[in-house]
């Protein structure tokens, strides 16, 4: 039997029992999970200090090392996430439409498990958590193919986690990890059977390898362009605080931004702005009006700073004439994950968020509150830049699909 093979029979396997579990079940094995991080906390940072120094040893941007990174704190905020799931409503057997057709029959649209969710991601541990627990939540079965530099804690997290499954009486494969290079990715994504839809949760070159070499259903949760406009009614001091925390609190996750836009008209917002970020180690790329503007040198800004996902302490800064030149720019160099306006204008506010093509827009607030925990969903699979099925942070709702049940008392279609 293949690999291919293999990991498609026993998701299935799993998901046929899964779909038999009631909330109360689920919800139990969410619990025994979140125990077992805490239980098992010592084996699981002591694994991933082993990833971290592995990634220092191999000269990783700091940044990165930072997202590969696991603490007690965050550890800790890794089991409250499984819990918060838990005490979500559950999405499957909702129905979302219920009524009786002219023949009689009754006919009632139900929320559904997708079935098998195959997840490929990047360098973060605590994602072989968070999409576990979404999963089980909403009844799919979790294909979990993490990267390499994150390879030993993820081992022991999946560990855990099926530890915690088996503890309640579900299938240890209610969770399956996934090893191997990406020739064996793309054997794997190459065979329809393997699972119902692959999720890349990473950089855009992985998620155009997927769109490439998938016969499998793709929703695109990949890279993040993001932007911060300064317009030119932006509060200079909301400017600065907003700009600092959308590029420096994490500048290695997808949702930080990494190109700043100033309207010409406030160019007097440059300096306050730069030179903070300057003073936090911020590596500053500026067009020419940008570095006209400022008392102090930066680097020049390239054309392939405009397309850049640093996911560091860089950030590529323009002016541009007006908010529709800012659109202009947005739309041509974004990669549709978030953008965010500073303005007391609310003509200017209603113009970007309309005018904007992202799946997140904020209005005086940092692009770094994408994510689903922050918008109350417990956690995310990942920020989905695709149109269909879903767009934005991917939560519980977004792991169903629909089903129609149809009752009746004897009908034959004539």
């Amino acid at each position: 039997m293949s690999a291919t093979t293999d990991i498609s029979s026993r998701g299935s396997a799993a998901a046929r029992a899964l779909r038999s579990a009631d909330t109360d079940l689920r919800d139990a094995a969410l619990q025994a999970i979140a125990t077992e991080l805490e239980q098992n906390a010592a084996a699981i940072l002591a694994a991933n200090s082993e990833d971290v120094a592995a990634a220092v040893a191999s000269n990783t941007a700091a940044s990165l090392v930072d997202r590969l990174t696991l603490n007690d704190e965050r550890l800790a905020a890794l089991a409250q996430s499984v819990r918060d799931i838990a005490a979500l409503p559950d999405p499957v057997g909702r129905v979302i439409e219920d009524r009786r057709l002219h023949n009689g029959l009754e006919l009632s649209k139900v929320c559904v498990p997708i079935g098998r969710v195959l997840v490929v991601y990047e360098s973060r541990p605590n994602v072989t958590v968070d999409v576990a627990a979404l999963c089980i939540k909403s009844g799919n079965v979790a294909l979990l193919r993490g990267s390499a530099a994150a390879g030993r804690s993820n081992a022991v997290l999946g560990d855990t986690v099926r530890a915690g499954l088996v503890a309640v009486g579900l299938p240890a494969d209610v969770v399956i990890s996934i090893e191997g290079s990406r020739d064996d990715l793309g054997e794997l994504v190459s065979d329809a059977s393997t699972a119902d839809i692959v999720v890349p949760r990473g950089g855009e070159a992985l998620k155009d390898f997927l769109l490439e070499k998938s016969r499998i259903p793709v929703l695109a949760a990949a890279g993040g362009i993001c932007h911060v406009y300064l317009d030119r009614d932006a509060d200079a001091e909301m400017a600065v605080s907003i700009t600092m925390n959308a590029k420096v609190q994490r500048p290695g996750v997808c949702n930080a931004a990494e190109t700043l836009l100033v309207h010409a008209d406030r160019t007097d917002l440059l300096q306050p702005v730069l030179s903070t970020l300057r003073d936090a180690g911020v590596e500053l790329r500026g067009d020419e009006r940008t570095r006209a503007a400022i008392d102090f040198e930066i680097n020049a800004a390239t054309d392939a700073d405009w397309d850049a996902e640093y996911l560091d302490l860089i950030l590529a800064v323009r002016v541009v004439d007006d908010l529709d030149a800012a659109l202009d720019h947005i739309d041509l160099h974004s990669t549709g994950h978030s953008e965010a306006i500073v303005t007391d204008s609310l003509e200017a506010s209603h113009a970007f968020t309309d005018g904007v093509d992202s799946a997140c827009v904020y209005v005086n607030a940092s692009t770094r509150f994408t994510d689903g925990g922050e918008y109350g969903m417990g956690a995310e699979v990942g920020n989905s830049t695709a149109r269909l099925h879903v767009r934005g942070p991917i939560g519980l709702e977004a792991l169903t699909t629909t089903k129609y049940v149809v009752i009746g008392t004897g009908q034959t279609r004539g």
